[in-house]
């Protein structure tokens, strides 16, 4: 097993920051709730303590035994995780009495410690915290500091043990990935050898000696996570994989045929799945977000179970499941909340009798394309936009029909086309149309018309863990508006959506 950097959770929104950040220094990093610490093995090399929303002064503030932990390993609190190493060993921590959000510079920096090693005097930090550590407690040094926080960073005598208020994590935070590479590289001993091709090796090794002679199904979506998923378990089983693609009626335009086309040049033995029907009369009347994507799910589970009874000797399940799908579906008791439920993420039924293998468990979406290409897997899967697992279900806000679905096909076969054939495609992370549950006024020729309403989506984004609206030419929204409501029947009105993650979500639903 890769040697590892152990992150504890508090419920920090910028938490999976910190592992993109540490991983990108090509060292392995898992994120674990603070109430559920994994057994400490000789693979962790080093502890971080995220931030949280929470005040460490609240009556049932997040906490744990630290003790169990201090002088075992290296230990770097950030934000939160600092001010609750100053609290619990004596120290003062109270309300700021000055604003600390946001941008601020070291005034003082003493670069004898390792954590400061090669940081320089005015280096801009990115503050982030409503109380502030007015006292250390004895043993406590203080080893940066702003112009209005004197306690910016500290160590802890004679032991590993750092405390740091600000986030080295964001990019406001200019030598950030310079003082996490001191704490994980120079003060944790790591190695920097988590890579692509290690990955791959390793996790074929596994899955031969998980699987062995099994037979695996696994369902294959067109995109990137569930192909290179499929990659290497064909690689590790070859012929004991069966891939069945789902037409479930909720796919882009042409999208069943063109993928099926594919991956036949892949190697992978797939099975395609015509079941429109069955997930439509699934989705009959429901219009909540969370009961579209029970349904769904629940449909895939029942067609995967009968594709898997005529594959003689099946015990595995295969699954795409990346680690922003595990993050985001699971509550770590209050701090983090779950934000969906995800058709990946969960285990399955009782009357499934297989088991579930998910190689990609523990990467991030750019991690999973890094891979693929190692792989040489096709780029035109690679570099293609992430897609829902539901579809346009949850592009469709309100009730789901064929009509509807048809309607969103058009519109969306044209807005990504018009990226492609634009050259914008590849500047977008993620991009498509929503159907909104609404009708607008219009006018079209002589007459009055009150027609459904669309929405265009694109985002930036590395992981998926936070996104930004891509500020797409006035004159190409122009263009697209224009085609969309002159080729598609029933759309009078196009809007673009100007929304960030946080605090919306790339998706509507």
């Amino acid at each position: 097993m890769a040697e590892q950097i152990l992150i504890l959770d508090f419920g920090s929104q910028y938490t999976q920051l910190i592992a993109r950040r540490v991983r990108e220094l090509n060292v392995y990093c898992e994120i674990h709730p603070f109430n559920k610490i994994p057994e400490i093995t000789s693979e962790i090399k080093g502890i971080i303590l995220s931030g949280s929303p929470c005040s460490v002064r609240d009556e049932g503030a997040p906490d744990l035994d630290l003790d169990s932990l201090r002088g075992k390993l290296p230990i770097l609190g950030v934000c939160y995780g600092s001010q609750l190493l100053a609290l619990k060993y004596g120290g003062e921590v109270l309300p700021s009495e000055i604003r600390e959000y946001g941008r601020a510079n070291l005034s003082h920096i003493d670069t004898h410690y390792d954590l400061m090693k090669e940081m320089t005097h005015g280096s801009q930090v990115w503050m982030s915290h409503g109380d502030t550590i007015k006292e250390l407690p004895k043993g406590f040094e203080v080893i940066a500091s702003t112009s209005s926080v004197r306690v910016a960073a500290f160590k802890i005598e004679g032991e590993d043990t750092y405390g740091i208020q600000f986030h080295p994590e964001v990019t406001h935070t200019s030598e950030g990935k310079n003082l996490l590479r001191n704490f994980v590289v120079q003060i944790c001993g790591c190695a920097q050898d988590w890579t692509s091709d290690v990955f791959i090796d390793a996790t074929i090794a596994d899955l031969k000696a998980k699987i062995g002679t099994d037979k695996v199904v696994m369902g294959l979506s067109g995109g990137v996570d569930s192909s290179v998923a499929a990659t290497l378990i064909h690689r590790a089983i070859g012929e004991n994989l069966t891939c069945v693609f789902v037409d479930n009626g909720l796919l882009r335009k042409n999208e069943f045929e063109e993928v099926l086309d594919s991956y036949k040049h892949m190697g992978l033995n797939v099975i395609g799945v015509d079941v429109k029907q069955q997930f439509y009369d699934a989705l009959e009347g429901l219009t909540e977000p969370e009961s579209k994507r029970k349904a769904i799910g629940r449909v895939f589970i029942e067609i995967f179970d009968e594709e898997a009874h005529k594959i003689p000797g099946v015990k595995w399940l295969g699954q795409g499941t990346i680690y922003p799908d595990v993050i985001e579906s699971v509550s770590i008791n209050g701090p983090s909340a779950t934000i969906k439920s995800h058709h990946n993420v969960g285990g399955l039924p009782d009357f499934m009798k297989l088991s579930v293998v998910e190689p990609l468990n523990t990467l991030f979406k750019d991690e999973v394309r890094e891979v693929g290409r190692a792989l040489e897997i096709p780029e035109t899967i690679i570099g293609r936009h992430p897609f829902p697992g539901p579809g346009l279900a949850i592009r469709i806000l309100g009730d789901i029909t064929a009509e509807k679905v048809k309607t969103l096909q058009e519109v969306d076969h044209i807005f990504i086309q018009g990226l492609k054939d634009h050259g914008l495609y590849d500047e977008v992370w993620q991009a498509g149309a929503i159907l909104l549950p609404i009708h607008s006024v219009g006018v079209m020729g002589d007459e009055r018309t009150y027609e459904k309403v669309v929405a265009l989506r694109a985002v930036g984004s590395v992981d998926g863990m936070t996104a930004d609206w891509i500020h797409l030419p006035y004159e190409f929204l122009g263009k697209m508006s224009n085609e969309i409501i002159n080729r598609v029947k029933g759309v009078n009105r196009v809007v673009y959506d100007i929304s960030s993650k946080p605090p919306a979500t790339i998706e509507w639903e």
